[in-house]
């Protein structure tokens, strides 16, 4: 691309913010921060030889190709890689949640099951017809993991532990899967319990931050599943954050997205690097969103009441009480969420000879130390935990500064915050 075309397509984006809330609707950064607990990467599908010649787009027109995407019919084969850099400690394998038993009891339960997708490297099969059929599968080498959308219910089913999951929560307006009412779910290819496991629902994730403090740029074209796909590249204007840029290939005949790659700011392999590696519009079989639970299996039912009391402004389910206080400091990709630990104690030190919070061993309090950077300043003493992609700072008298930036503006955040 020529370089007066790229400041014309950014000019364009601009545009867009101002005046097209339509595409607009799709990203936030500081949602990257949410988006990360649950983060996931496709590994890239390969590419044939040649990049195709397709008609010149600018970046808001193809914005909005994405926006005006109605496919409500595909299946296809996602395989999936993040690397958040997060440490490996004797098997634990990252901070990630693992499978297990979830809130519901179950250990087929999207809650948790699905919370595996963060970090490592795994095959996914998807398929979708409208927005009250959908299905998404989890391959592994010796076992399945697959919940089923279909209609009212959600079924799940771990073929591992032979547990079945049975929900109805999408018939009553609460949380819902592939399709859940609450969350506007139900798009083909969405995964269930509001992770983004395709690349459509990342590059949604995405396009919803595109304001005055991104650069939007179309950047050549690609094959990508066997398909005609244009290049659209997100990038911040500050300094600061731990994104460098985040590059989505866009289907040129429907406008869904196809890949979705990640790069962080510090250079090395990408994060977050997603895409399909078959990919079929057509309408599914209708037995694919059919499901009986196997002879044997442990079936829980899903009452919605663990699910009760969550607040946006509390997270509960920790120990100690609620994280209350959510506010956002800051714009665009250097935005950072600063909220307060139950019972106002921060990370238990090694560092300060103090003793640490008593109720936690003085190993735990080591080893928990270790994890981190102590920093000091204006605002006082604290730990930095660092990955990759999402950073944050503890303080030690229990305020908690979160987001995709660097060591430095948390510390300049606390300091302002003081």
């Amino acid at each position: 691309m020529a370089p007066n075309d790229s400041a014309h397509t950014t000019e364009e984006a601009g545009d867009l913010v101002a005046g097209r809330r339509k595409a607009a609707r799709y990203l936030v950064p500081v949602g990257v921060a949410g988006v990360a607990a649950a983060t996931i990467g496709l590994v890239p599908a390969l590419a044939a030889s040649g990049d195709p010649d397709l008609p010149k787009i600018s970046a808001q027109q193809l914005i909005e190709k994405i926006a005006a995407s109605d496919a409500q019919q595909l299946s296809g084969t996602v395989k999936i890689t993040t690397d958040l850099g997060l440490p490996s400690f004797g098997g634990l394998g990252s901070f990630a949640p693992k499978g297990g038993a979830g809130e519901d009891g179950s250990s087929a339960s999207p809650d948790s099951k699905l919370m595996e997708l963060a970090s490592g490297s795994h095959t996914l099969r998807v398929a979708a017809d409208g927005p009250d059929k959908q299905k998404l599968s989890v391959l592994d080498k010796a076992s399945e993991y697959s919940v089923v959308h279909s209609g009212d219910d959600v079924w799940a089913y771990d073929s591992a532990s032979n547990e079945v999951y049975h929900s109805q929560r999408a018939a009553d307006g609460k949380k819902g899967p592939a399709g859940g009412a609450a969350k506007g779910h139900g798009r083909p290819g969405q995964a269930p319990e509001s992770l983004p496991a395709t690349p459509k629902a990342l590059a949604e994730q995405a396009l919803k931050g595109v304001d005055p403090t991104t650069s939007v740029t179309v950047d050549g074209t690609s094959h990508v599943a066997g398909r005609d796909a244009y290049q659209l590249v997100i990038k911040p204007k500050q300094s600061g954050s731990t994104i460098g840029a985040i590059r989505i290939a866009v289907d040129a005949r429907n406008g869904v997205p196809l890949k979705f790659t990640l790069a962080p700011a510090g250079g090395g392999k990408a994060v977050i690097d997603a895409g399909f590696t078959k990919v079929d519009f057509g309408k599914p079989s209708a037995s694919t969103f059919d499901f009986t639970p196997p002879k044997g299996a442990k079936v829980t039912q899903d009452d919605g009441k663990g699910h009760a009391g969550r607040g946006e402004r509390g997270f509960k389910g920790v120990p100690g009480g609620e994280f209350k206080g959510l506010d956002v400091i800051g714009k665009g990709w250097n935005s950072i969420a600063r909220l307060d630990v139950p019972g106002g104690k921060g990370i238990p030190s090694a560092h300060s000879g103090k003793g640490g919070r008593g109720d936690v061993p003085p190993e735990a309090q080591k080893f928990l130390s270790s994890l981190g950077d102590k920093v000091t300043g204006p605002f006082g003493s604290g730990t930095v935990f660092k990955t990759r992609l999402i950073n944050a700072l503890v303080t030690d008298d229990g305020k908690v500064f979160v987001g995709a930036v660097t060591k430095d503006a948390l510390v300049n955040a606390a300091n302002a915050a003081k």
